[in-house]
């Protein structure tokens, strides 16, 4: 009795995490990877408990996954996006420290395998980050590329700034330490004051 117990348990959570997933517009290859449902599990759990239900609003993406690493650099609003995102993943366990120092050309190490417990703290994070950011750019499928980008450490990582040791993400080719947004205003509003 105990064993279906547990099996009901592990069922019940994984469904539970689909459902957030679905609720925050992911598409349904991410929704597998993270939970194993299988394709049409999500599909009827979509069908049934959003669409019957009301849930009209929430949009299914078809296609790829976004996956391209400018997206995060392309302007100061998504470089300052990208790191609120970055910090609050750190602070719910998601990116670690040996994220941020390890050097990618010595020692490529696996990212962490999408699991139920993981995919739970994702979407808190995620939800932080939304509750944030004032009318925030990244969308779920985003945030997921992103934190695994920034685990692979290829085409981005996490960098601290050089001023006032705040998180960002950065273009892993980029060779001078960086400055966030806030810092860079800061040293240009004061160049144009000495200037004047």
């Amino acid at each position: 009795m105990r064993i279906s117990d547990d099996r009901y348990s592990r069922d019940r959570l994984r469904l539970d995490l689909a459902l957030r997933f679905i609720h925050h517009e992911a598409r349904t290859h991410t929704i597998r990877a993270w939970t194993g449902l299988t394709d049409d599990r999500i599909r009827k759990l979509y069908r049934t408990y959003l669409y019957e239900a009301g849930g009209m609003g929430v949009a299914r993406h078809r296609g790829k996954s976004p996956r391209q690493a400018a997206f995060f650099t392309r302007s100061l609003r998504m470089r300052r996006e990208a790191a609120v995102f970055a910090s609050v993943s750190s602070l719910y366990g998601l990116i670690t420290p040996q994220t941020v120092t390890i050097d990618r050309a010595i020692d490529r190490a696996a990212p962490p395998a999408p699991t139920v417990a993981r995919g739970a703290l994702l979407c808190e994070a995620f939800e932080t980050y939304r509750a944030l950011v004032g009318e925030p750019q990244i969308s779920f499928e985003h945030a997921v590329f992103l934190l695994g980008a920034l685990h692979s450490g290829d085409e981005l990582r996490v960098a601290h700034c050089r001023e006032c040791c705040g998180v960002l993400v950065t273009d892993r080719l980029t060779l001078r330490t960086p400055v966030c947004n806030d810092c860079s205003g800061a040293r240009r509003t004061t160049t144009a004051g000495d200037g004047a």
